[in-house]
């Protein structure tokens, strides 16, 4: 799920998913890979053919749409589980700061579902975010 909604952002962005692309971003969700160099390294056993270059260009696309972050040593972002697991920090346009728990959080968006009319009585299984940045 995570790897669909990654190159659905790359899609957005204007990016061909190539097989390499498509390589290098299994690396990633699959290693834990501290640099750069270590991702090219990981690669260089699959494909001999994919040049550091294009190492580093992916992984400053993942950055530029929020999925990585170089400070988490290239761990995928997560909000939906973070949100879900330990409740989610919404930052207001005022620079005010919602730290909200798993369950005030779950019912905060089944709360605004049912008032937009897109639920009736369900309950909400999970939450899945497709946003550029999240408070964490």
């Amino acid at each position: 799920m995570q790897k669909d909604m990654i190159l659905e952002r790359l899609r957005e962005q204007g990016c061909r998913i190539t097989r390499q692309r498509q390589l290098i971003l299994d690396i990633i969700l699959e290693e834990e890979c501290s640099c750069c160099k270590e991702i090219y390294y990981k690669v260089q056993e699959k494909d001999r053919n994919i040049g550091p270059a294009t190492i580093y260009r992916m992984v400053n696309m993942l950055e530029k749409i929020g999925a990585i972050s170089r400070k988490n040593m290239y761990r995928i972002s997560s909000c939906a589980a973070c949100c879900q697991e330990n409740g989610c920090t919404v930052r207001l346009s005022d620079a005010t700061v919602c730290k909200l728990p798993s369950e005030v959080w779950k019912q905060v968006v089944r709360e605004g579902l049912k008032n937009m009319g897109y639920i009736g009585d369900q309950d909400i299984e999970s939450i899945e975010m497709t946003m550029s940045k999240c408070g964490a």
